[in-house]
């Protein structure tokens, strides 16, 4: 499975591609996605994934980069990612287009973390969510 890092998806979010069309990116975040988001990110919960993966499918089946993350891509989002390979291999089978699906690295605590601020890339960000009780 191949990672990004922030920086390839913020340039990837800034250039000429269009949300939804050329990727997708897919926060399978719980209750933890409130707090911010990656903007026009589709929200897909780990906790009901397995339920709604091929309708996830049918929805994306056009888009040629598909990104998943969770809050920290450790363990929900290269889940995520796995059951939607199978899922879309079997669901679409020999009418798949040529598509690649990857990971984002450190997920979307990594990527807030350097991009809140910027309202092309993180929408829905909540400073009283993401303040750290140490500081």
């Amino acid at each position: 499975m191949r990672y990004i890092n922030g920086d390839e998806l913020a340039e990837l979010m800034k250039s000429e591609k269009v949300p939804k069309k050329d990727f997708v990116v897919v926060d399978v975040r719980d209750d933890d996605y409130v707090g911010g988001n990656i903007k026009d990110a589709i929200n897909k919960p780990s906790n009901e994934f397995l339920v709604n993966v091929d309708g996830l499918v049918k929805q994306t089946k056009d888009v040629p980069l598909v990104i998943f993350h969770c809050a920290l891509s450790q363990i929900r989002g290269p889940k995520a990612a796995r059951i939607y390979e199978e899922t879309r291999r079997t669901v679409l089978e020999d009418n798949d287009i040529p598509h690649e699906i990857v990971v984002l690295r450190d997920g979307f605590s990594g990527f807030q973390s350097k991009y809140k601020e910027d309202p092309e890339l993180v929408e829905n960000w909540d400073k009283e969510v993401w303040a750290s009780p140490w500081s």
